[in-house]
């Protein structure tokens, strides 16, 4: 039997950026695999960054890795969660990377003489990494980044008008995600921005098939009738999308006002009816009630983006729904933790902590601090990246070694009990070039980390520079902690834990990353029981 071609969702924005594209197209396909398609996503993103390895997450928000290695923007973390699937580097598409390759190819003379351009060249360039990113799948959705209009944007938004004619109107269809801003003067929620992005869109040679339509509140059904008439969307294709007490409902409310039903007759896709059973599972335990709230110290300093933690977050607030607790997140500055005291203050009524991952010495001798604190007070401890090695100084101070440092923090300590990768040396500002990706772990018998995955062997995705320096593994026990997951190899320290505390442990690795809303890490269930 010939398996039918691919069929594509583009997903554009209107009005301004962080209008809900990535939870838009991540919910599309959410409900598209409920109705038994095979999908595949995808992000392209307007930056002349090659990756997002080197982007301020102050400023864009955390950096998510894939299995096979690649830095990418945050929505594909969304992607992962919505999709309970494993995406890879063909994911996630930069300008960069795009006008790296054309320009190679033509300094290779691949064009043979002809003068480069945009059109064509440029434009094919997305469309063939679309294509191979699609191959194998009955719907491939491309959510493109940025807002309709930006010139940073032009040439995907050229490069998919040109694609949908290449391969016909029943195997592409568009969705424009504008915004309704509410005017307090007046009290009524204003399309006409929204008119204005379907006629910037039109402007540009694509008319969307679906409208989803973001607001702050609730808008009066009246909105659809005045959308339909100013951007020619039929009615039954355009979905209000008010602001949801969590982002899981969006794929309950999509499937809800029938936007499955107008993408699959759109496209002409075999699928049966969804099941959106488990989807509804994840959010009743977002609503239910709950046995406890537990009060937990995010101790970072990227303060200012929630965004910069998203992964963490949703993996925290899935380990706590799943066991029916409410997880009251808190920020502690890091930088502010100057001394014993000033930690004992902020830690106040914390029930238990978690030091994510970072880079830059900005806040390091705060996260060393709060790590000395949970070994002491007995405060439960998750620790990620960062915060393995931040947990191993703290140990070896506590233990009486005063001098113990990493060598980010301080490259000339004399107990650098945290070094650089031996071939990492050199590259510390190089982006693309640190540990990432999927590594296996091996587990010691007898641990908490044995306990908590119930396995041997376990694979983690990584992104880190510095290692535990093995001169130092023999002090260990000494020190109140213990190596319970290595490499194969014996070579890496993946996992430490206290000796003698209820819950002390920490990850060379980025569990968070492997988290669903569905099936939350062993890792983030095991702190939340403990608190």
């Amino acid at each position: 039997m010939t398996k039918r071609p691919t069929k594509f969702v583009f997903v554009t924005g209107g009005v301004l950026s962080g209008v809900g594209k990535g939870i838009t197209a991540a919910s599309i396909g959410n409900i598209l695999k409920s109705r038994g398609v095979s999908v595949n996503i995808q992000k392209c993103d307007p930056y002349l960054n090659v990756d997002a390895g080197t982007l301020n997450p102050a400023e864009h928000g955390e950096c998510f890795v894939t299995k096979d290695g690649a830095e990418t923007d945050l929505d594909l973390g969304h992607y992962e969660r919505f999709l309970d699937m494993e995406l890879t580097h063909s994911s996630s598409l930069m300008s960069g990377r795009i006008l790296q390759k054309v320009i190679a190819d033509e300094r290779a003379g691949k064009y043979l003489g002809k003068t480069v351009q945009f059109i064509p060249h440029v434009t094919s360039a997305i469309q063939n990494e679309i294509l191979s990113t699609a191959e194998g799948f009955d719907v491939h959705i491309v959510e493109i980044g940025g807002t309709v209009g930006d010139y940073e944007g032009l040439s995907f938004i050229e490069a998919i008008r040109e694609l949908a004619l290449r391969l016909g109107p029943q195997r592409c269809i568009f969705v424009h995600v504008v915004y309704l801003p509410y005017l307090g003067a007046s009290q009524e929620i204003k399309t006409k921005p929204a008119q204005n992005a379907v006629r910037e869109l039109r402007g540009l040679g694509i008319v969307p098939d679906i409208l989803v339509a973001r607001s702050e509140d609730k808008a009066d059904s009246h909105v659809i009738d005045k959308l339909s008439l100013f951007s020619g969307v039929e009615k039954e294709a355009i979905v209000l999308l008010p602001n949801a007490s969590t982002i899981y409902e969006v794929p309950l409310t999509l499937e809800a006002k029938g936007i499955d039903d107008v993408i699959v007759s759109k496209l002409d896709l075999k699928a049966r009816k969804s099941d959106m059973k488990e989807w509804r599972q994840v959010v009743a335990r977002a609503h239910n009630g709950h046995k406890k709230t537990v009060k937990i110290g995010i101790v970072a300093k990227y303060l200012n983006n929630q965004d910069t933690y998203m992964s963490v977050f949703e993996a925290l607030r899935a380990a706590s729904w799943h066991e029916e607790i409410k997880a009251q997140l808190v920020w502690i500055d890091a930088e502010r933790l100057d001394n014993e005291k000033q930690v004992a203050v902020a830690l106040k009524g914390v029930d238990g902590i978690v030091v994510p991952g970072g880079f830059g010495i900005r806040g390091l001798e705060g996260k060393i601090r709060a790590a000395q604190y949970s070994l002491k007070n007995k405060l439960p401890y998750l620790g990620l990246c960062l915060g393995l090695q931040m947990a191993v100084v703290a140990a070896a101070r506590n233990a009486g070694l005063k001098t113990a440092s990493s060598k980010e923090l301080d490259p000339k300590a004399k107990d650098l009990i945290i070094t650089t990768m031996n071939n990492q040396v050199g590259k510390e500002n190089t982006g693309g070039t640190m540990r990432l990706g999927d590594y296996d772990c091996k587990l010691s018998p007898g641990s908490l980390a044995r306990k908590l995955y119930a396995r041997d062997m376990i694979v983690e995705r990584h992104r880190h520079r510095y290692e535990c320096n093995n001169d130092y593994r023999d002090k260990y026990e000494s020190w109140g902690i213990r190596a319970s997951g290595v490499s194969p190899d014996n070579h890496l320290v993946e996992i430490i834990e206290g000796t003698d505390h209820p819950f002390f442990i920490a990850s060379q690795f980025h569990p968070e990353f492997k988290s669903r809303p569905n099936h939350p890490h062993p890792m983030f269930s095991g702190f939340i029981k403990s608190l």
